[in-house]
This record gives structure tokens, C-alpha cells and sequence, in this order.
């Protein structure tokens, strides 16, 4: 016995068929999904695409705009990383540089991964802090325009790449130095705290933002590595005080959103006392680092090292003139954007260099 197809019918003797044609008690059959779909589609005029071409087109169409999609998701996140700011982690620098060994060896590329493990952890601190803020941010001239807070991207998606990053940051840190890891998630606690707790407690905001740029600092000599000498270290503490309390000075003149609560914390503060602070860190970080400069033997030539105090001098002068002039409050501008403190730090960065070659 042959099987009906859909083109062979099988005659019935009269009165057994209904008016359609079909035995009497049959049930009208019901085309299948697929045929449905494609009469549907061609209008019922002849067969419709097979399943391989409307597959085909379905890619097609997805592709592009997924992949567009997954760019402006990727540009997205790279804007919550804040890149501009990326300039602060060169301070993994400042060690193997001070110590003279920046290119010997292995030292470079250990340097290098600090200074991408360190982009990748600051940047899920930053995005943590912008979850964290977005309704603050909302309101302010300048800050609403951030990702999460504009609506660019939701919570939940941004903390999402906050903890890829951070567990990329650390895994960056163990191909350089396991030691490094452990300095890596020191920072994120710190960074992390004061997101939660310390930015909401006078002098302990302070000391949490100076204690992020001290840990940038620790990494570098881990990283190469490198014994960080007392000098070294005053050097680098106070100079991230002298930083931090500027970054609190302009932010106690900014002018206030209406509709907004002002941080409590900064009312806290008055401007005489953060100029203090800002004048006590910065001379102790000036005689730590004139300690440090004049405290080795004297070479024969031209003293380089010792003459480094004076375009170092300088950097802190014109640092502090921004400061004054309430340019604090985004430190990595100041760098980026005031051409004389550049060349000041190219003059102090050069004399610097032809010191140590004199050393060596």
C-alpha cells in the first residue's frame, strides 16, 4: 500500500464524501506551522522560502545590529572606566624610575602589566562609584552625562562589567608578581570603602583618596621589584594629601545643584583649613624629596640629582596655584590641560634622567 501524499487522492464511492470533497466524519486537516507560515508569507500563491533561506535571512539581519549593538555596550563601558583619568596610574612608574631601573631586564613589561592590571581595577571602582552616585549625578551640570546616571547603561549590566574587570585587574596582577595581586586588592578595598564609608567622614575621605595614589605608587616597586625607601615614601604620601585635600578645596566652591542634598561631608570643611592642609603636605613632601635628592654621596660632574629639587620645587608651586584657583577637583585636567606644568614636569623628568645616568 502506497502512503497518501498531498498531491494523490484516493476515490470514495459516492455518499461517502461531504461537500468539500473529504470522507464523511473526517476532520478538516490543518496545515502544518512551517507550510502556514510560508502560504502566509507568499500570499498563498505558490510555496514560500524553505527553512535554510529564512535561517539565512535571519542571520543576515541579526549580525549587524548585534554587533553594533556590542560596540556602543563595549564604547559604553570604556566611558565608565573613565580613561582620561588613566594618567594617575603612571605613578606605577615613579619606583623602578627613582631606583634607576626602569629598563633593565624584565622590569618594563612587569611595569606595563601593573599599569594595565591598575587601568582595569580603577575602572570598576570608578563605575561602582557612578551606580552609586547616579542620582546625585542626575543633577549636576557636569556629572549627569555619565552612562549610568544619562541611562545609557542600567545598574545592573554596569556592575556586571565592574566585576569582570576587577577579577581581569587581578588576574593581570598575578602574571606579574603574585605579590602584586595582593597590593591589586588593597586598592579595591580601599577604593571600594571609601566609595561605601569614607568619602562620608571628614579627614578620612582625605587620607582614603591619598591612600589610592600611595598604593599606585607601592605597585610600581612590587611590580619591578624594588626596596621603597622612607624618602620615597614621604614623598609620595604627602604629595597624594597635598592632591587629595585640593580635590575637597574645589569641591567646597563648586556651586550647588538646586534639588540636591550637598554631601554632608563637606560642609565639614572650610577653605582656610583644607589650604592649611594643602601647605603642610606639600612642604613635608618637598623636604622628603630634598632629603632623598641630597642625601646620596656626591658624583664627580655635574650634579643632576641635587638639581632636580628646583623644576620639582616648581611642579608643586603650579600645582598649588591651580589648586588655589579651585582647578582641584579633577586632577587629572590640571595634568592633561595646563601646559607649563607639563613642561615643568619634561624639565624635571629630563634632569632626572641625566641624574640617574650619572649614578650609573
Amino acid at each position: 500500500m502506497r502512503p497518501a501524499g498531498l498531491n494523490s487522492v484516493r476515490a470514495m464511492p459516492p455518499g461517502h464524501t461531504g461537500d468539500d470533497g473529504r470522507p464523511r466524519g473526517e476532520a478538516p486537516s490543518k496545515p502544518s506551522p512551517p507550510a502556514a507560515a510560508a502560504a502566509t508569507a507568499s500570499g498563498g500563491a505558490g510555496p514560500g522560502p524553505g527553512a535554510g533561506e529564512l535561517l539565512d535571512r535571519g542571520h543576515a539581519a541579526w549580525r549587524p545590529g548585534t554587533a553594533r549593538l556590542a560596540l556602543r555596550r563595549g564604547a559604553t563601558i570604556l566611558t565608565l572606566t573613565r580613561p582620561n583619568q588613566w594618567v594617575k596610574n603612571l605613578l606605577v612608574v615613579a619606583a623602578p624610575a627613582a631606583a634607576g631601573v626602569l629598563v633593565a631586564d624584565d622590569v618594563p613589561l612587569r611595569v606595563a602589566l601593573a599599569f594595565v592590571a591598575f587601568c582595569l581595577l580603577s575602572g570598576a571602582t570608578y563605575i561602582v562609584n557612578d551606580v552609586r552616585d547616579a542620582p546625585e549625578d542626575r543633577h549636576h551640570p557636569r556629572k549627569r552625562h555619565r552612562p549610568v546616571a544619562a541611562g545609557e547603561l542600567g545598574p545592573r549590566a554596569a556592575l556586571g562589567a565592574a566585576a569582570a574587570l576587577m577579577v581581569a585587574g587581578l588576574v593581570v596582577c598575578l602574571i606579574a608578581r603574585p605579590l602584586l595581586a595582593v597590593v591589586g586588592a588593597a586598592y579595591l578595598a580601599v577604593s571600594l570603602s571609601y566609595t561605601l564609608l569614607w568619602r562620608q567622614i571628614a579627614l578620612a575621605d582625605v587620607g582614603a583618596i591619598a591612600a589610592g595614589f600611595v598604593l599606585r605608587a607601592i605597585a610600581g616597586g612590587v611590580a619591578a621589584p624594588v626596596v621603597l625607601s622612607r624618602s620615597f615614601l614621604f614623598v609620595v604620601t604627602f604629595g597624594a594629601v597635598f592632591v587629595a585635600a585640593g580635590k575637597r578645596h574645589a569641591e567646597i566652591g563648586e556651586p550647588h545643584a538646586p534639588g540636591t542634598a550637598r554631601r554632608p561631608v563637606l560642609g565639614v570643611y572650610t577653605a582656610g583649613r583644607l589650604r592649611a592642609v594643602m601647605a603642610a603636605s606639600s612642604a613635608v613632601a618637598f623636604a622628603a624629596y630634598c632629603i632623598w635628592a641630597l642625601g646620596h654621596p656626591p658624583v664627580p660632574g655635574i650634579p643632576w640629582r641635587e638639581l632636580t629639587v628646583v623644576p620639582f620645587a616648581a611642579c608643586l608651586v603650579r600645582y598649588g596655584f591651580q589648586l588655589r584657583r579651585g582647578g582641584g577637583g579633577a586632577p587629572e585636567l590640571i595634568l592633561l590641560e595646563d601646559r607649563l606644568l607639563q613642561l615643568l614636569a619634561l624639565v624635571w623628568s629630563v634632569v632626572f634622567a641625566l641624574s640617574v645616568h650619572g649614578a650609573g
